[in-house]
């Protein structure tokens, strides 16, 4: 039986670490290099990482707790892939395949797409071509509109009217190889995770579903791992409390969860 997966999230915003509430309120954090540190010494299942600067600007002009600033991306995902010894997936605003082979290449084992796939879907087939599907995790932001689950894009800002349950079948027709599902509504909300949409869409796909959006205590994680997705996976939970990975793990395990 294939273990499932306890995935922290972390939202970068110009190069720092972000707390996210419904997309649109981000509180500073702290300094993302120093939070790669903390969870390499919690010895984390995987991580993923979301640039979602929109002006795409990362010098903090200050080097914080003896950690220096870095004034691109690229730079950032090299340091952190130096600071970490797990699996490190990395998305937000990639549009090409040379921006695919630098993240790559920085150090990320898979990169995550989003917005670009409204417009060019068959970029999962020439990443595929090159990468392979395993390397490929499309991110998809939803909100509930009229009793119907609708993805949106460009950070949740724009409603792309497609169904969600159309287009997790479309991603998968094309290459994907992870979905990362992502509830708008619930983000920061701590009011538990949309397991209605999720098992839905468990049933049309074959390929594994990470779904995030809602935890609010750890016992929103056993709710999730009992629906049978692939991976858990939480941001702000994971900021607020000291040790809060390795207690997740440890309930998991006493409710018979099969996690890593």
């Amino acid at each position: 039986m294939v273990k499932k997966r306890l995935i922290p999230v972390l939202f970068i915003k110009n190069g720092q670490i972000v707390r996210s509430e419904k997309f649109s309120k981000h509180q500073h954090l702290g300094n993302v290099i120093n939070q790669a540190h903390r969870y390499n010494e919690w010895d984390v299942d995987e991580l993923i990482y979301i640039d979602i600067s929109v002006e795409k600007r990362y010098d903090l002009n200050r080097n914080e707790h003896g950690v220096k600033s870095y004034s691109s991306i690229g730079e950032i995902i090299k340091r952190i892939s130096e600071e970490c010894f797990m699996p490190l997936s990395f998305g937000g605003g990639i549009r090409t395949i040379e921006q695919v082979d630098s993240i790559i290449r920085s150090g990320a084992d898979k990169i995550i797409l989003n917005s670009i796939l409204f417009n060019n879907i068959l970029f999962i087939e020439e990443i595929a071509l090159k990468y392979g599907s395993q390397c490929i995790v499309v991110s998809i932001d939803y909100k509930i509109v009229n009793d119907k689950p609708i993805v949106f894009s460009e950070f949740g800002k724009v409603s792309t009217n497609i169904n969600l349950y159309d287009w997790v079948q479309k991603v998968e027709k094309y290459g994907a190889g992870e979905i990362f599902l992502n509830s708008i509504d619930r983000d920061g909300m701590a009011c538990g995770y949309d397991l209605e949409t999720i098992k839905n869409t468990m049933e049309l796909v074959n390929i594994p579903i990470i779904a995030c959006g809602g935890a609010g205590d750890f016992y929103d994680f056993v709710d999730l791992a009992e629906l049978g997705v692939s991976g858990i996976a939480a941001g702000n939970i994971f900021h607020f409390t000291e040790n809060s990975y390795q207690r997740a793990k440890k309930l998991l395990k006493k409710r018979d969860v099969n996690v890593r």
